[in-house]
């Protein structure tokens, strides 16, 4: 059951690692989790955070926040669902990005600094514009990748609007 705090799993949790990139290639970041669950082009992972973190919008992620999240090999985003330690929704943070490949050990994706955070009300507030208009000069986005990016944006808000998969009240 994916709408709960935790997703229902078999005994297969295959250990895997994300790797995030800005579009220059730089290295972003880097963590583990467990691959739960792997339909179609759709990858749900299921991690905890083991050190805090400190993110410059959304704060501290403390040590111990459970983070289910959903990828797809064929579209644009991809969402976290933030967990407290005692299973309260904390939050959903979307990111904007080039769709991600998986070679079954490492998933990675350029992340296009354009994210949707989702607080547990279903409010919602698009980050990074700003950084996103400005890369896409810095970098020369194509028209396709910047249409592609809007397109991705007005579907994720339509989505937690509509209250759609992977966004649901738990």
């Amino acid at each position: 059951m994916l709408t709960g705090t935790r997703v229902e799993e078999s005994n297969a949790r295959t250990p895997i690692e994300v790797q995030t990139f800005k579009f220059d290639g730089q290295p972003h970041r880097t963590w583990h989790a467990d691959l739960v669950r792997h339909e179609d082009s759709l990858l749900v992972l299921d991690g905890i955070f083991n050190v805090d973190i400190e993110h410059e919008l959304i704060g501290t992620i403390a040590s111990g926040t459970h983070s289910l999240e959903y990828y797809w090999l064929d579209r644009w985003y991809n969402v976290f669902r933030f967990s407290h330690a005692n299973g309260e929704l904390r939050n959903y943070y979307c990111n904007i990005n080039v769709p991600p490949t998986f070679n079954g050990r490492v998933l990675s994706y350029i992340d296009l600094d354009l994210d949707i955070l989702v607080q547990p009300d279903f409010s919602y507030q698009i980050l990074d514009a700003e950084d996103f208009e400005t890369n896409a000069k810095l970098y020369a986005y194509t028209e396709e990748l910047r249409a592609n990016a809007r397109r991705a944006l007005e579907e994720l808000v339509g989505m937690i609007e509509q209250r759609a998969f992977p966004f649901a009240v738990a």
